[in-house]
Order: structure tokens, then C-alpha cells, then sequence
């Protein structure tokens, strides 16, 4: 049978478990591999491992009470290895990274803002801000004017909101760099205009929601910002070594 990772500790973090159970039908029972000072949280893997919302959540679960009791280092959902022993041989050939990574995110968060406009309100804005825009808009409603120059005007109009989008997910990023230890910019995904994810010290999560909140109202509408965390650093682990995975 193969292993689930869900994350990786030092071996002097609490482990304070129960009640959790894995990824599975029914959840599978959790257990721990220790190697070179560091400790994995894993189960048995399913036949089939899937993003099923109850797995998801179970990893997450997981992951929230290990983040809550000390420093961790998250694993992807779906993360297997072939079995306890490669995970065991992961830890000892991975040791001085992952001790690495654990000192560097120790008392450290992860806070995820996403930023999406609102066309209507920015197309709004930009006609207001531009009065070359406005004076053409005139023009071709009092011409009559052609498809071709209706198309062209409507590309104009395009490019300018996008160029408002990005200057104020620049606004939004260089406001919130200050707070950060490191930054990760993600996919834009779902519409927004930005997915940005920082890490931080735990003890500036208030500095962070405050600022949010005032660039939310400095934007008046023109942009839903919204903060989701403290999370566990997965933006700051990814890119590092990977766990041994099948």
C-alpha cells in the first residue's frame, strides 16, 4: 500500500492529532515516520486519490492543527510516496533542506489576497480619467461610425481598463511587499485581477487585515479584495525540494 504525506516537522513538534483522521473512505488512520530529526504526518493512500471535498478538507484539517501547534511544512494534496520506508529515506536524504525550510518558516504564516474588479465600475473610471476616450466616444456616436471604427474604439477602451486592472494590482502588491517576508504571485484565476500570497510573521496578521481593509476602501468599488488565511506556507514550500512521490 502506498503512503499519503500530508506535511513535515521537527521531531519536537507536539503532534497533538487525535481525532483526525486521513484522506479516504472512511478516513484512514494517521501516523507519523520519523527520520533525521524531522517527523512526516502520513496515512495509508487510497486505491484512488482524488479531490473529493472530503479529502480535501481532511488534508486541510490536517494541516491546520499541525500549523497551529508549531512550524510545518505542507505537502500538496495528493502528495504518495511508495511507502513509509521511501518517506523515511526522503527525510534522511532531505534532512538539512527541510531543516532548512522549517527554520525559515518558523512563527511565519501564509496570507493569500485575491483582487477582482469590476468591469462596469472600471470602464466607468477610465472613461471619467480619459478624455481622449470620452471625446472619441462622442465622435463616433455623432459620425454614426463604422463597424471597423467601433471595433478599434473598443480595443482602445480594453487595453486602458486592463491598464488600470494591473496598475491597481501593483498598488495592491507594493502596499502589502512592506509586510512580507517573501511574496508568490499565483495564477490569476477565477476572474481576478490578482493572486497574491505573503509570507509573514505571524505577529503582523493584524497589520495585514488592517491594510487590506484601507486599500479596499482606497479603491471605492472598483475592486473586491479579499484576504483568506493565516495558511499553512504552501506558496513558500513548493518550489523547494518535493517529497518523494509516486
Amino acid at each position: 500500500m502506498s503512503t499519503c504525506v500530508y506535511g513535515i516537522v521537527a521531531d519536537s513538534h507536539p503532534l497533538g492529532l487525535d481525532g483526525l483522521r486521513g484522506i479516504g473512505a472512511p478516513g484512514s488512520e494517521v501516523r507519523v515516520v520519523g527520520e533525521a530529526g524531522l517527523a512526516a504526518v502520513v496515512s495509508t493512500a487510497p486505491e484512488r486519490v482524488r479531490a473529493k471535498r472530503r479529502d480535501v478538507l481532511a488534508h486541510q484539517a490536517l494541516l491546520d492543527r499541525l500549523g497551529g501547534q508549531g512550524t510545518v511544512l505542507p505537502m500538496r494534496f495528493g502528495t504518495v510516496a511508495p511507502s513509509d520506508e521511501a518517506v523515511a529515506g526522503e527525510l534522511r536524504a532531505g534532512a538539512g533542506h527541510y531543516r532548512s525550510l522549517l527554520e525559515e518558516l518558523r512563527g511565519r504564516v501564509e496570507l493569500n489576497v485575491r483582487a477582482a474588479h469590476s468591469e462596469e465600475a472600471v470602464l466607468r473610471e477610465v472613461l471619467r480619467e480619459d478624455e481622449g476616450l470620452r471625446e472619441t466616444c462622442a465622435e463616433l456616436r455623432a459620425a454614426g461610425a463604422g463597424i471597423g471604427d467601433r471595433l478599434a474604439f473598443g480595443e482602445s477602451v480594453a487595453r486602458a481598463v486592463e491598464a488600470r486592472c494591473r496598475r491597481d494590482a501593483d498598488r495592491v502588491t507594493g502596499a502589502l511587499r512592506g509586510h512580507a517576508e517573501r511574496v508568490s504571485l499565483g495564477p490569476l484565476v477565477n476572474g481576478c485581477s490578482l493572486n497574491l500570497s505573503i509570507l509573514v510573521d505571524r505577529d503582523r496578521v493584524g497589520a495585514v487585515e488592517r491594510e487590506v481593509d484601507r486599500l479596499r476602501e482606497a479603491l471605492d468599488g472598483l475592486a473586491d479584495i479579499r484576504l483568506h488565511g493565516p495558511l499553512s506556507p504552501y506558496s513558500f514550500v513548493a518550489a523547494g525540494r518535493p517529497a518523494a512521490a509516486g
